[in-house]
């Protein structure tokens, strides 16, 4: 994956001419709650390019749920997020940060004010994602089904 700074730009990358196309928009982002916004409109540019703008509510919840979680728990200044297209009808939204804090799924109390993002996005991408580790932080990614093969 290579950063870029406009979310217009595309990056395709095939390594045979049988293999899918994945597409792929990243960017670094300061770690912080505000930069939500910035991720959002990189998914949508993402998105819209593709023709999938039908997903593009759920994609930006998404989104914003992992970059606020990052915010919250990562160290280091800058995370890096990223919007793929490994399918016709399937995106696959990430983003790495350097915590190795695994995020967990659970259910939060009647009164607790925070808790509910990631049972929020277990909803939306019906359980489709993930946490890889790294050395030095984590990937966390959900694959999200578009609903329709777009262009």
């Amino acid at each position: 994956m290579t950063s870029i700074s406009s979310p217009s730009v595309v990056e395709a990358t095939r390594t045979s001419p049988c293999e899918p196309v994945e597409e792929v928009f990243s960017r670094h982002l300061e770690r912080r709650p505000e930069s939500a916004g910035a991720a959002r409109r990189l998914v949508s540019a993402a998105l819209r390019s593709w023709g999938l703008e039908s997903a593009e509510t759920d994609a930006c919840l998404i989104v914003s749920e992992l970059v606020g979680n990052a915010a919250l728990h990562a160290r280091y200044s800058r995370i890096l997020v990223t919007v793929a297209r490994v399918q016709p009808d399937l995106v696959r939204i990430a983003v790495v940060d350097r915590s190795r804090a695994l995020p967990e799924l659970h259910e939060p109390g009647a009164h607790e004010e925070s808790g509910r993002g990631l049972a929020t996005v277990d909803a939306l991408c019906g359980g489709r994602w993930g946490v890889d580790p790294l050395g030095w932080g984590k990937h966390v990614w959900v694959l999200l089904e578009t609903g329709g093969a777009g262009r």
